[in-house]
Order: structure tokens, then C-alpha cells, then sequence
């Protein structure tokens, strides 16, 4: 166990053809997690067997089970990861694990074998990086290609937070888009916050692709209403995914922005399952 180390949190439904290549990742870090938590998010296929398998072998590996739920990439997803920073952070506590950076890393990622090696060694160049993450790179055409980012900032997925930073920013919070959340109280405290280039992890399937290239994006497109993005990066990013990531991409994001406006009722029955966590932030 590492001092200065990290503890992970891993979100998973129905992760039975990835987890294990996620889990073999992890194991074979040069750095490896102080604790690792992984979220089963009521999976119906072999996931539940797969990260008990991993237990038995590895007692830095926790779980624990949410009830089934449809697969939802937008505010349950902040749910299901929100359990499980809640979990290790008190896990941690009680049995006095050391740590001093959290990470998230979703369950069809893969990271290099340096990752969180390479990463922790940015934030010990400068102490007023709060949040960073590698690249991720999806295979388009049977090759490895980086998924290009709008912005210098972290990703979703292999993000690391400072200790300090995470909770001066009020931990992970129940939103929709909480890595983007997350980014801009981080600059609105005047931490630094970054994607490293030359840090690399690789995601078995393209970002948001969970239920669909299509509907993935149409969830994308309601939830930059929810957050309310300014009209002029409603077109930006519309134009950008037409682009760089499929035609389809753009005309969902905008559809998906546009049925949001039209049905304002559409935001708060995604947020209504969870108001009673809301409240109990």
C-alpha cells in the first residue's frame, strides 16, 4: 500500500465482455490503487461473478450492488459513481487507508500500463493541478486512434483528482455531466485542471456508445440543456461531433437539445428519481 496512492471507483453494468480486460489493467499498474471499488449497477448478465472472482484474489478489490436499473449514461450514471465514492471514501476511513488522489475509470476502459503512474507524476509537478486525465483512444478502422477533445480538459473516464481538490469541490456531485461540473468549480477555485496527451487509456467502445452512437448523443443533447449551455456552444459542439466523430453524432446531440426546449418537463422527470439524494447533499 501506497502512502501517497489513490483509490479508484469503477462503474459497471452489464460489463461482462470488457471488465475483465479492465480488471487485468488495474491488477498490472506499476502503481496500483490503495482500494478499488467497484459499482455493480444491478447487472443480469456474469459481472457479479466476474468482480467476485477478482475479490477472492485481491483484497484491495470491494464491491457493492445497486438494484437493477435501465442503463442510463447521463444522471444515474452520476448516481451509480456518486455510491461508489461514497462507499470507498468511508471504507477508507474506517480502516485507515492512507490516499492522496481519487480516480474514476469506467468499466470498458483500458488504461497503459504507466497510467496512473505517469498521472500522479504531473500533480507532483505542480501542486495546484487538481483534476487530470490521459487520452482516450478508440479503435476506428482497426486502428488506435485519440478521441479528440474540444477542450484541454480531463475526460470522463481515467480522471484523477487531488485529494484537496475533490472535496474543496464538493466531492462528486449528483448532476448531469458531473465531469464537466466537476471541471468548472475546479477553474471557478482556481485549480488547474488537464488531459495529458501522452497519457493513454483505451476504451473498448466510443464514448457515449453505451446505448447507441444515436441515443447516446441524444442524451448529450438533453442534458446540455438541463445544464443549460449557452446557445453558441450548442452549435459549436453540434458542429464539432458532425465532424470529428459521425454525422449522426451532431444531428442527435441537436435533435435530442432542441425535444429538450420543447418539453421543459423532460429534464426534471430524469431528475425526480433521485431528489431525495439531492436534498441530502
Amino acid at each position: 500500500m501506497i502512502k501517497g496512492g489513490y483509490l479508484l471507483v469503477t462503474p459497471a453494468k452489464n460489463e461482462e465482455k470488457f471488465l475483465p480486460r479492465v480488471i487485468d489493467a488495474v491488477v498490472n499498474q506499476t502503481i496500483i490503487p490503495n482500494l478499488w471499488v467497484i459499482v455493480d449497477d444491478g447487472s443480469t448478465d456474469e459481472t457479479p461473478q466476474i468482480i467476485k472472482e477478482a475479490q477472492m484474489k485481491y483484497e484491495w478489490i470491494k464491491s457493492i450492488r445497486l438494484p437493477e436499473h435501465p442503463r442510463d449514461i447521463t444522471f444515474h450514471y452520476s448516481y451509480v459513481c456518486r455510491e461508489g465514492f461514497k462507499y470507498v471514501l468511508n471504507y477508507a476511513k474506517v480502516h485507515h487507508i492512507p490516499f492522496e488522489f481519487v480516480a474514476l475509470l469506467d468499466a470498458d476502459t483500458v488504461p497503459e500500463k504507466r497510467y496512473f503512474e505517469k498521472i500522479i507524476g504531473e500533480f507532483e509537478k505542480d501542486h495546484r493541478l487538481g483534476i487530470a486525465s490521459g487520452s482516450i483512444y478508440v479503435k476506428k478502422r482497426g486502428k488506435w486512434r485519440r478521441e479528440i477533445n474540444l477542450t484541454t480538459y480531463p475526460r470522463g473516464t481515467g480522471r484523477v483528482w487531488r485529494k484537496k481538490c475533490f472535496f474543496d469541490t464538493g466531492g462528486y456531485r449528483l448532476v448531469p455531466s458531473p465531469d464537466s461540473v466537476s471541471n468548472s468549480i475546479a477553474l471557478n477555485k482556481r485549480w488547474r485542471i488537464k488531459e495529458f496527451k501522452h497519457v493513454k487509456a483505451f476504451q473498448l467502445r466510443e464514448t457515449s456508445s453505451a446505448e447507441g452512437i444515436v441515443r447516446g448523443y441524444i442524451k448529450n443533447g438533453e442534458m446540455a440543456w438541463c445544464l443549460r449551455k449557452p446557445l453558441w456552444k450548442i452549435i459549436a459542439n453540434t458542429i464539432w461531433y458532425s465532424t470529428a466523430v459521425h454525422p449522426l453524432s451532431g444531428i442527435s446531440y441537436l435533435y435530442g437539445f432542441i425535444q429538450s426546449i420543447q418539453n421543459t418537463m423532460r429534464c426534471n422527470k430524469t431528475l425526480k428519481p433521485y431528489q431525495s439524494h439531492l436534498r441530502g447533499e
